[in-house]
């Protein structure tokens, strides 16, 4: 029991040593990603309908920002080409109730509202949202 432990940990420390390093900038697609599309590098960028191709949104955004906004646009699904979290705030009426709530965007990530809703802003956290 005790070699197949050590044979465990080391072919575990021998993958974690050949992994590539982390980079600084955001990949433009992962795995789970449907990737920027057109959004441009250093912007996080929002689009008011569903458009999932593989190469990622290809519609015309709603909004592109890499600085603190605020204002009222349609939102669907997002992307974050920057190096910064971004934490998105969304309003959404329900049977004439309005919601409102925040969803943290980590760099290099995409993400949907699930229905159609409303930014109405965007604030960068250095910290972990």
């Amino acid at each position: 029991m005790l070699w197949r432990s050590i044979a465990v940990a080391a072919s575990v420390a021998g993958v974690l040593a050949t992994a590539p390093a982390a980079a600084a900038a955001p990949s433009p697609v992962s795995a789970q990603s449907w990737g920027a599309g057109n959004c441009p590098q250093g912007m996080l960028c929002i689009w008011p309908n569903w458009n999932h191709p593989p190469e990622g949104p290809t519609s015309t955004p709603s909004l592109t920002t890499n600085s603190e906004w605020t204002g009222n646009v349609p939102a669907f699904n997002f992307y974050n080409y920057t190096a910064k979290k971004a934490e998105i705030t969304w309003s959404y009426t329900y049977l004439g109730t309005p919601l409102t709530g925040t969803i943290c965007v980590v760099p290099g990530s995409d993400g949907d509202l699930y229905v159609p809703m409303y930014v109405i802003k965007v604030t960068w956290q250095p910290r972990s949202c």
